[in-house]
């Protein structure tokens, strides 16, 4: 039997990082990628594709407020903050609508954050299959 499979955004096999904003803050993030993931700057959102997961680098409630509004929902946002950002601003973004809100740091960290969205957007996807009961 032929199950059709119908998603708006189906992640891609080989993982992309887009990255919007303060290069400087992830020079260092592909090295601590796994391997076969990508990463690739982006001048703004219209540059994000279906799947990416999306770090705005030097992010504020602003910035995650027009990529919630722009982007589709299924597309991972990451915050990328200062180390020494208020807690306002950690707050903001995530009531904002960013996945996830990292401060600044180790690479390896943010690395981490990122295989989390990832893993959470193909587990969100498995659980929406529609499939026949048999």
């Amino acid at each position: 039997m032929l199950v059709q499979i119908e998603h708006d955004i189906a992640p891609a096999a080989q993982p992309t990082v887009a990255v919007i904003g303060q290069l400087s803050r992830v020079a260092a993030l592909p090295q601590h990628l796994p391997i076969g993931w990508r990463m690739r700057t982006g001048a703004g959102l219209d540059d994000v594709q279906p799947g990416d997961l999306v770090v705005l680098s030097g992010a504020t409630v602003h910035d995650v407020r027009l990529a919630r509004a722009v982007l589709p929902q299924a597309t991972r946002v990451i915050a990328l903050i200062d180390d020494w950002a208020p807690a306002e601003l950690v707050s903001g973004v995530l009531t904002a609508g960013a996945d996830v809100c990292v401060r600044g740091g180790h690479p390896g960290i943010l690395a981490g954050h990122l295989v989390a969205c990832r893993r959470r957007q193909l587990a969100e996807r498995w659980e929406t299959l529609d499939l026949p009961q048999t």
